[in-house]
This record gives C-alpha cells, structure tokens and sequence, in this order.
C-alpha cells in the first residue's frame, strides 16, 4: 500500500485520517495542502477516483469562490477553478495508487488495507 494524505495540519478530518492509518501501523506520506497542493496530474487522477469535481468539492466553505462554481455550466470549467483554488478541495484527499478518496472515509481504507 502507497498511501498519501493530502491535508492540513488544522482540519479534524485530516487528524481522523493520520489516526486510523497510524493505529493500524499502515505507513503514509502526509503533504500539506496549504504548503503544496496538488499537482496537475495528481488532482486529474483524483478527480477520476472519486468521480467528478462535484464530489471533490467541499460545498460547505465558507470561501467566496464557491458561489462562482456554483454557476459554472461548463464540467472543465469547474475543474480549472477548482484546481486554480485548491482551498474549495474537501479534506482529506487520500491516496492509494490510482483509488483515492476524499473526506474522512475509514470504510473504504479498510477494504484497502484487507487486499493487501
């Protein structure tokens, strides 16, 4: 298992995630979203795993960008935005090669780590 944990030091969900991986002594790489993001091919490979940027989007935040996506007919359009403002990004984004997840999802890391 590669697992990746992309987050923030101060989101909850992102400690949840750390704290499962940490209690089942299933090594990860933790990168700062504020520090680093993702990149180019790392979101278009998320975006794939979790199914669209409607699902990679956190609806509830607060940052004034989201009523802008609201609007946004064009998919592509959404995604380049989301992408351009990686804060509107639910946390965390959890990696496992080409699956990944997004918020906090301990049911779907555990079916990751009975395959291995």
């Amino acid at each position: 298992m590669n697992i990746q944990i992309f987050g923030t030091n101060k989101s909850f969900d992102t400690k949840k995630a750390e704290r499962w991986f940490k209690e089942r002594r299933i090594n990860y790489q933790f990168i700062d979203m504020k520090r680093y993001g993702l990149s180019g091919k790392e979101f278009d490979s998320v975006l794939r795993a979790v199914g669209g940027v409607d699902k990679l989007v956190d609806w509830e935040s607060k940052d004034p960008d989201l009523d802008l996506l609201r609007y946004l007919g064009s998919e592509t359009a959404k995604e380049d935005k989301v992408y351009e403002n990686q804060n509107l990004i639910r946390l965390p984004v959890v990696r496992n090669g080409k699956k990944a997840t997004v918020g906090c999802a301990p049911e779907v890391w555990a079916q990751w780590a009975s395959a291995d």
